[in-house]
């Protein structure tokens, strides 16, 4: 594994258990067992290093959705099976290095955002394409506009400031939001699919 491998993947760890601010390039490096000077030889500043960081965030949550959508014997499935990889990634997160993004790093994830879409929410399409070809989604359905909707539902559901964890239980957000979107553009056959998946995880 080289240098850059190494800084990003411990930053990464860094960044979501302590939040963004808390973590300098003096505790990196301290914690790397190299010195500040070769982290400053890859990444520039603080604010390239978390780009790196949210890339590669990015392109691993990539990987695991492609292959939960591969190996699932659905798409109610595979979305059932990527809900879950999603609640468990977020719920590993601080909520320092959320609110840090949010309030100190806004130009950064727009950046981001115009080079990939943060993890999950690219293979919307594919998910409705797949779902109507296995006749558990309605073929009347428009592709683009319903992408869209899941989208922005999928975010919601991920909203911290919205439905702060205290109050509020992620499966029970998800179940009222996206489920309940999903059942809307669903066929008979998709609905009871639907009812089993949730039942199984009550």
């Amino acid at each position: 594994m080289n240098y850059r491998q190494r800084i990003v993947e411990e930053a990464a760890i860094m960044f979501r258990t302590y939040g963004i601010r808390a973590v300098t390039m003096d505790t990196l490096a301290s914690s790397l067992g190299i010195s500040k000077r070769t982290i400053y030889e890859v990444f520039k500043d603080k604010d390239e290093l978390l780009k790196g960081v949210l890339q590669w965030m990015h392109e691993k949550q990539r990987e695991i959705m492609v292959r939960i959508f591969n190996e699932s014997e659905n798409v109610i499935d595979a979305v059932f099976k990527m809900l879950d990889t999603m609640s468990d990634h977020f719920s590993k997160m601080s909520p320092a290095f959320i609110m840090d993004l949010k309030r100190f790093k806004k130009d950064i994830l727009v950046n981001i955002k115009e080079i990939n879409e943060m993890p999950y929410y690219q293979a919307n399409t594919e998910i409705l394409e797949r779902g109507i070809r296995e006749g558990l989604f309605r073929e009347d359905i428009d592709l683009n506009i319903t992408n869209k909707c899941l989208f922005e539902v999928a975010r919601l559901t991920n909203d911290r400031e919205l439905f702060p964890p205290d109050d509020f239980m992620s499966r029970d957000v998800v179940r009222n939001f996206y489920i309940n979107y999903l059942r809307g553009i669903s066929t008979p056959k998709g609905l009871e699919l639907i009812n089993r998946y949730e039942k199984a995880r009550l």
